[in-house]
């Protein structure tokens, strides 16, 4: 396809080759270096594309105007690109077999250099304080240049294949109704509407199950979502989703469409196909609903094994119906000091942990921690829970919460395969199904949804979770759902499931989340309603789009993969956002601050 013409270059600075020699060329960039050595005068120009040398050698004008450009001072030069001499030539640069002798030269913007934070190529690394601060310079480095470029490629394959498969994309609102999703809501105050408030987004869950009610059959959108919740590495307060609903939709269709997306963006192999695990699987070989699959380490349930030992931390947790873990780490993958086992604890604590357990095997000798409670018959026990035995570590972990010790053994896995440096390259993916319909919240004392009050109880237990008391937890304990997710290296890079569209399952489960007709109508009185006219059977899945280029920018931090990310306390320090709005601003909201 032709460029459209008119740009003030002919040539971006990272694209002249030997067969452009002899041309009169013009490029436009920041100055990237600039080396004066007396007779002879060279500036290096950049733009997103690469770097050009200029030489001076041809020029007539007056050299005085090198002064101005200051590294990262914006030029414009016009000249005839020529062969560099040979032992000038640069092969490791795309551009260094040539140069561009200038001809004319004008400074279109001119940096400050004395003030001037930091240079994006500088040998200086900045702080990532700084950085944020002033963003649009990091915004000049190849790194994050690449990633936006990488970002768009992904959406754009990600739509080409969508649309391929006939689906539609539309827009759904920005400012909506607040719904429990599970996190809490950033709210606008409405000035037409006093004393009344919008919510953005923190999914558009009930807009798209109203597009399949609406006939649209299949939709898609690439939408910005937002979460008032506590930050990760891998999380931000507003961030992109691949979202999808599909009206006759089964998990199969779903998982192949997803096999698709992912074949084509990580440029898998033909054929590629999700691996499968249930939920109740993965917790209990990893402790997660997210393994990371790229190492071993798998945990052992080896609670039953502990139960009448003189060991009464173990015996006590068996005897109360709790979790027992353990994980066997093979002398030839490494060994630990004293120092490095009571350091597992920090690792532990932060989940609820108090410790981790050992013993260690050498030949017929068990030493260390806990090895005087294991008699013979409880290690060959431990030893039967898995193929993998023999001289090296044995490390528990034990809580008579099942939660807890799933947290600190997931924990203690994913802390071992950094430090022994097992982690394999690569991309692992799984299929994660089967996740439970509910969750039980201590503090209320009642269930909450795991993925949303739409979500689809498995076909096989509909008339038992109809039949349910709402006040018998036990009845509801364990249900599984129409959800899954898919994971990647340790990272949910997406999740769904197949939505509720008959009346009474959505009653139902409204009633069990402990929800009166008040609140439901309330809350969501619109879509109830709809649910009378008529539903097709659908399901979706959103995929995160910003975790998905984390993984394929291989970097371990989302804020690299957005242009402008907030920090963890959810600032921005470049724009210093958020702000204390104007007096005006707040009397035309009839909004008044609650002081602390």
């Amino acid at each position: 396809m032709a460029e459209i013409k008119g740009l003030m270059r002919t040539h971006n600075c990272g694209e002249l080759r030997e067969e452009h020699v002899g041309q009169t060329v013009t490029l436009c960039g920041w100055v990237n270096k600039y080396r004066d050595l007396g007779a002879l005068h060279f500036i290096d120009i950049r733009d997103k594309y690469g770097l050009t040398q200029l030489g001076f050698e041809a020029f007539t004008g007056d050299l005085a105007i090198l002064k101005d450009c200051a590294l990262e001072s914006v030029i414009k030069v016009t000249g005839e690109v020529a062969k560099r001499p040979e032992a000038a030539q640069n092969k490791k640069m795309d551009t260094g077999l040539v140069e561009v002798q200038v001809k004319e030269i004008e400074v279109l913007s001119r940096n400050d250099i004395d003030n001037i934070p930091f240079l994006p190529f500088g040998q200086i690394e900045a702080t990532e304080d700084l950085k944020l601060k002033y963003r649009y310079l990091e915004l000049r480095t190849k790194k994050l240049q690449d990633i936006l470029a990488l970002r768009s490629k992904a959406t754009n394959t990600v739509r080409r294949i969508l649309q391929e498969q006939k689906f539609i994309e539309v827009e759904t609102p920005i400012l909506y109704k607040s719904t429990p999703e599970g996190a809490r809501d950033y709210v606008v105050p409405s000035r037409v509407h006093p004393g009344k408030v919008y919510a953005l987004p923190q999914s558009p869950q009930t807009l798209k199950q109203l597009l399949m009610i609406g006939s649209t059959d299949k939709y898609f959108q690439i939408c910005r979502c937002f979460r008032d919740e506590d930050l990760r590495a891998d999380r931000q307060p507003e961030f992109t989703q691949i979202d999808m609903e599909i009206s006759f939709a089964t998990p199969e269709y779903i998982k192949n469409l997803v096999e698709k997306i992912l074949g084509e963006l990580f440029d898998l192999e033909d054929g590629f196909t999700l691996p499968m695990m249930s939920y109740n699987e993965a917790l209990a070989r990893f402790g997660s609903d997210k393994p990371d699959l790229r190492f071993g380490l798998e945990h052992r349930i080896v609670t039953n094994i502990f139960k009448d030992s003189d060991f009464s931390v173990f015996s006590s947790v068996a005897g109360a119906n709790g979790l027992i873990k353990a994980i066997f780490v093979p002398e030839a993958m490494g060994s630990f000091s004293r120092k490095d086992t009571d350091a597992l604890t920090e690792v532990v604590k932060p989940h609820g942990g108090k410790g981790v357990a050992f013993f260690k095997v050498s030949g017929e000798e068990r030493t260390g921690g806990i090895s005087k409670f294991i008699t013979d018959e409880i290690y060959q026990a431990l030893v039967a829970t898995g193929e993998e035995s023999g001289n090296g570590t044995w490390l528990f972990c034990a809580d008579a919460d099942h939660d807890t010790t799933h947290g600190c053994a997931d924990a203690l896995r994913r802390h071992l395969g950094k430090k022994l440096d097992i982690i394999e390259d690569g991309y692992k993916f799984l299929w994660v199904y089967d996740f439970p319909l509910l969750e039980w919240n201590p503090d209320d004392k009642r269930y909450i949804a795991r993925h949303h009050p739409f979500t689809m109880i498995n076909v096989d237990q509909k008339d038992t979770f109809i039949a349910a008391d709402p006040k018998d937890s036990e009845s509801l304990k364990d249900m599984p759902a129409q959800a899954y997710d898919v994971v990647c290296n340790g990272y949910e890079l997406g999740g769904g499931s197949i939505r509720i569209h008959e009346q009474p399952i959505q009653k139902k489960m409204f009633e069990v989340l402990g929800m009166g007709e008040e609140e439901i109508q309330s809350q969501f009185g619109f879509f109830v309603e709809a649910l009378k006219y008529g539903v097709p059977p659908h399901g979706g899945l959103a995929f995160g789009l910003d975790r998905i280029i984390m993984l394929l920018a291989k970097t371990d931090s989302i804020r690299d993969v957005i242009a402008f990310p907030k920090t963890t306390s959810a600032s921005d320090l470049m724009s210093k956002a958020p702000s204390v709005p104007a007096q005006a601003q707040l009397d035309e909201l009839h909004f008044n601050w609650n002081k602390k």
